[in-house]
């Protein structure tokens, strides 16, 4: 509550401080600052497939071996795959610790779910995070992180 009113006393007094001196007559005029280019709009509903690639005790269920420095190079290894064109049902039937074919439909945040589609915000953070930034076709890699891909990593391709 302190913060919000000394930022708010300052900036009152930056105002008035600004309002009360006379313009510089002798600058010419800035030009105003290029704008930002503007965010794409993410889709409403993706479709997904991807590549899980786990380590010990991070699936539920799975007798996963690997480390979690074996998972990372791992996944990069198959991310460079995939990117460079390798049949990526192949490589999600090789490597995956999720249940090939490893196909998801969402529903973006405030979009209702289709029938068959998983709302975003029910999916692990880094699942959606990762997809629906992307084109179709294109490829990303979530990483493991604690909070927003608590099973390893997951290596996404936009289908539709």
């Amino acid at each position: 509550m302190k913060i919000v009113i000394i930022l708010a006393l300052v900036a009152a007094g930056a105002v008035a401080a600004h309002a009360a001196a006379p313009p510089d007559q002798t600058k010419p005029a800035a030009s105003p600052a290029p704008a930002a280019p503007a965010k794409a709009a993410e889709p409403d509903h993706i479709q997904v497939q991807h590549i899980l690639i786990g380590f010990t005790g991070s699936v539920p269920g799975k007798n996963i071996t690997r480390s979690l420095e074996e998972a990372k190079a791992l996944a990069y290894q198959v991310l460079e795959r995939a990117k460079k064109g390798e049949d990526f049902d192949a490589l999600v039937k090789q490597y995956t610790n999720d249940m090939p074919p490893g196909i998801y439909s969402m529903s973006n945040n405030g979009v209702a779910p289709n029938p068959g589609e998983f709302a975003r915000s029910k999916m692990v953070p880094a699942f959606g995070n990762t997809g629906f930034p992307l084109k179709v076709g294109e490829i990303g890699i979530a990483d493991y992180d604690k909070t927003t891909s608590p099973y390893g990593y997951h290596i996404v391709k936009r289908l539709k």
